[in-house]
């Protein structure tokens, strides 16, 4: 066969002329893989010791990203034989220019790396497991290893981007929380807005990839529908790309910052006090932490108001112009009493201790967030509300759990002195304010948190292959 595969058409390869060898298990006499699917197309030879940079043509080898179950993704590889040069040639630039007409997929990454996160095995994973991936497609990167918190937020205040199609995280979800907190706060500046007090914020002008290596990996978890680091590679290079809601999160008219999810009360106090067992590993922190902030449970006296969903057409289309949402014909609810926890969530929030997700009936763009609230009840039947979120079970039903679909919420602690009193001994009390748990990173806050939703703010890499425009190359009787 001497003709090359054109664009968005199925080509055959066909018997003799070509010849196939792939590690992908081929279920019938004819199989087809589409264009889409193919992330990059090499020079297959055979080296000899002596022919280090050239050997005897064999074909080429396409790489190959393939759909698995429970939303992962493989890449593999075919062999497509031919010993004529002139063939392979012409096929093989060919390929690298329907390749490059891929509009999404990224040439060129700037890559963040907390060393630190959970077991320190973010390096590994990543010059193991992603970085051989990058170079197969031919993605230049960039790596700056993140060396404390907030590194990488004043990294990106002043960093060179032009020229890089995306930014990478590699980390977990307060490493991947603060880069994509920054790439928010540099789009605010780039476009002239003051970030102290942002009512309808900038699209970030980069998309942002979370390559998951940290302990609970809620954030890549819920984009990718499962905390695989292939999975996420491979979205990346294919230039998967969907835009996600964002949060904003202010106290007395000043932005504290972005985020996707949040918790006051339990939620809190539990990571506050994991803050300060950093020296033991991940998961025993985590465990000891809920298992302490359970023993000393006790609930938060807060007024919490919101500004329920609203779904007419009008008003979801004057929302997404970026038009502020409060105003007179928005209806404010308002509860109050004792919570012992108010969980605040853009995301459905998955992760290994609660699969079906913290809020499993929302979605990364669907302009809303799950507001829950879990009202105070005995230590027997809040712990009894926790377990349910690593069952099938219904976690909400409970006759002290609340559950709204809202754009806006307010929490205003009622007390406001956080719980402090240097004479008491509780680890979770700070002169700083209550502790807020924003994915994953601790915040204090001292007096009313007012957190709004912004739909679809920031594009992250991640989703379904179906996305992508159909073209095909089929392959006869390899």
């Amino acid at each position: 066969m001497t003709d090359p595969p054109e664009d968005q058409e199925a080509v055959a390869a066909r018997q003799g002329e070509w010849r196939g060898d792939s590690k992908h298990d081929w279920l019938c006499k004819e199989e087809f893989i589409e264009l889409k699917d193919v992330f990059s197309v090499k020079l297959k030879r055979r080296c000899s010791v002596k022919q280090q940079r050239s050997g005897t043509l064999l074909g080429i080898t396409l790489f190959i990203c393939l759909k698995k179950e429970q939303n992962k993704l493989k890449n593999s590889t075919l062999d497509l034989i031919n010993l004529s040069e002139d063939h392979c040639d012409i096929w093989f630039r060919q390929f690298k220019k329907i390749l490059a007409g891929f509009p999404n997929r990224p040439k060129s990454l700037k890559i963040f790396l907390n060393p630190q996160s959970h077991k320190k095995e973010a390096t590994q994973v990543y010059y193991e497991k992603v970085e051989p991936l990058l170079k197969i497609a031919g993605i230049k990167t960039d790596v700056t290893i993140m060396e404390y918190q907030g590194h990488a937020l004043s990294l990106l205040k002043e960093c060179e981007l032009q020229g890089f199609d995306g930014v990478v995280c590699v980390g977990g979800d307060g490493s991947a929380s603060e880069v994509a907190h920054a790439l928010l706060l540099r789009a605010q500046k780039s476009a002239g807005m003051e970030t102290d007090r942002i009512l309808t914020p900038v699209r970030a002008q980069l998309p942002l990839g979370l390559i998951p290596a940290g302990s609970t990996n809620v954030l890549a978890h819920s984009l990718h529908g499962v905390p695989h680091v292939v999975t996420a590679a491979l979205h990346i290079i294919m230039g998967h790309v969907q835009l996600v809601d964002v949060c904003t999160f202010s106290s007395t008219g000043k932005l504290l910052r972005f985020g996707f999810s949040a918790m006051f009360g339990f939620g809190g106090r539990a990571l506050a006090l994991a803050e300060k067992y950093r020296w033991m590993s991940p998961n025993q922190r985590r465990d000891f932490a809920v298992i302490k902030a359970l023993a000393k449970l006790k609930p938060e006296d807060c007024e919490i108001s919101f500004l329920p969903f609203n779904t007419s057409d009008d008003v979801q289309e004057r929302r997404e112009q970026g038009s502020p949402k409060s105003d007179c014909n928005d209806q404010w609810q308002m509860i109050q009493g004792q919570f012992l926890n108010v969980s605040i969530m853009a995301i459905p929030c998955l992760c290994s201790v609660a699969p079906r997700g913290f809020a499993p009936n929302t979605r990364l763009n669907n302009g809303s967030m799950a507001l829950i609230i879990a009202r105070n009840t005995s230590r027997s039947e809040f712990i009894k509300h926790l377990k349910r979120y690593a069952s099938v079970k219904n976690q909400f039903n409970f006759p002290f759990v609340e559950t709204y679909t809202v754009e806006e919420v307010k929490v205003h602690p009622r007390n406001n002195t956080s719980g402090y009193n240097p004479e008491e001994e509780d680890e979770t009390a700070s002169e700083n304010g209550f502790p807020w748990n924003v994915d994953g990173d601790l915040m204090e806050v001292s007096s009313e948190v007012h957190i709004r939703l912004h739909p679809r703010l920031i594009s992250l890499y991640g989703g379904s292959m179906e996305e992508v425009n159909d073209s095909k190359v089929t392959c006869n009787c390899f």
